[in-house]
């Protein structure tokens, strides 16, 4: 398969390690700096590109992999709420395919399905209140991570009490905290760290008077994140439309 990389940092020159030892080609690497090879012959060759950058340059990048007529995996996040209605129409009616994950790990794709089995046994327990946690490197400059924004909107659709998500408090790379803890019962609360160089944890408690159930997610480096972009790419190879993790693995 010809593979496309769109951003070239850790994340990208993994991706490509991957890539190359799984017998995939690189055809074109597209950064900051080369822009212009977006309308180059070896980009158009590719039959997927990876795109691993910025939320504000991501729907960009979208539109001119589509104009090349080349399918895109996209683990980019902050885009959705501006343009998710767009790009879900340029799938379904332009031909257009995107296959976009918050997080392309095996791993965390397990951990939502125990996410979403858990939250629908706990509708039944409005003892337990639900928070979510999660800590990354002090690069990360979005929060909540789009992960732990998933995972709050899995709980919500299935737990009835909780009507949506809340930023709660920030824990910056300087150690100041920002935000509060104080929410309204009908929202849950995702609290946030950065920290070190954390590739990244994301933790669900329900927290009741009598007990405490937890489930973490822990990664270990951005390994699994790129392994699974990869799979994705073989994956939205043979597909159209747009396309979720959910469609891939079938839990």
């Amino acid at each position: 398969m010809k593979i496309a990389l769109i951003g070239y940092g850790k994340m990208g020159k993994m991706i490509e390690q991957i890539a190359l030892s799984r017998g995939h080609e690189i055809v074109s690497i597209i950064d900051i700096d080369n822009q212009q090879d977006f309308e180059s012959e070896a980009f158009a060759s590719a039959d997927v590109a990876i795109e691993f950058t910025a939320p504000q340059a991501a729907y960009g990048n979208y539109l001119k992999a589509f104009a090349k007529g080349v399918k895109v995996v996209s683990g980019s996040t902050g885009w959705m709420k501006e343009h998710g209605e767009e790009v879900k129409r340029m799938c379904s009616e332009g031909g257009q395919t995107l296959f976009w994950a918050s997080n392309f790990s095996i791993g965390v794709a397990i951990f939502s399905a125990v996410n979403r089995y858990l939250a629908n046994i706990m509708n039944g327990f409005p003892q337990y209140d639900v928070e979510i946690e999660e800590t990354h490197h002090i690069h990360k400059l979005d929060h909540p991570s789009g992960t732990a924004i998933t995972l709050a909107e899995e709980i919500v659709e299935k737990i009835d009490r909780k009507e949506q998500w809340t930023v709660g408090t920030v824990v910056n790379p300087d150690g100041t905290v920002s935000g509060s803890k104080e929410a309204s019962d009908k929202a849950l609360r995702i609290d946030s760290i950065r920290r070190d160089e954390v590739p990244g944890i994301h933790t669900v408690k329900y927290d009741s008077e009598a007990d405490c159930i937890t489930i973490t997610h822990d990664a270990h480096s951005r390994k699994g994140f790129a392994l699974g972009a990869v799979l994705a790419a073989e994956f939205t190879a043979q597909h159209q439309g747009l396309l979720t993790i959910s469609d891939m693995f079938k839990f």
